[in-house]
């Protein structure tokens, strides 16, 4: 199975395992799922880090390659079509981040990998 992250997601499971739901854990352990993660999701965490509403445990940049390395995940790139899609999708969820990883969840047909129930109203799988 495909699965994609939510920023919170790769947060926690990198830095805080524990805060991850039991089906999620369980999905991340899977070694048969594809675990893919949206550069617009690399892109947020380096914004709240930079503003200094996140620490993570390593610095930015080493962290974030030890973490798509150690969690063997793909980077899906920002394309014309999700952002179609995106810009189409109603307006349920606020968060520019979180808007295109709903629509990159509709295009490819995978699940999400999230605590926020408010990805349930755009119809997308979502596992927690």
């Amino acid at each position: 199975m495909k699965l994609l992250l939510d920023a919170h997601t790769m947060i926690w499971a990198v830095d805080a395992p524990e805060k991850l739901g039991g089906a999620a854990t369980t999905a991340l352990q899977e070694p048969a799922n594809d675990l893919l993660l949206s550069a617009s999701t690399i892109w947020e965490i380096s914004i709240k880090v930079g503003l200094g509403k996140l620490t993570l445990s390593l610095p930015y940049r080493q962290w974030m390659n030890q973490a798509i390395h150690d969690l063997g995940a793909t980077v899906l790139p920002i394309t014309v079509e999700y952002a179609d899609v995106q810009a189409g999708l109603p307006a349920h969820h606020g968060d520019p981040f979180d808007r295109l990883l709903a629509a990159q969840a509709q295009v490819e047909n995978v699940s999400l990998v999230s605590t926020d129930a408010i990805f349930d109203q755009y119809g997308i799988r979502r596992v927690w």
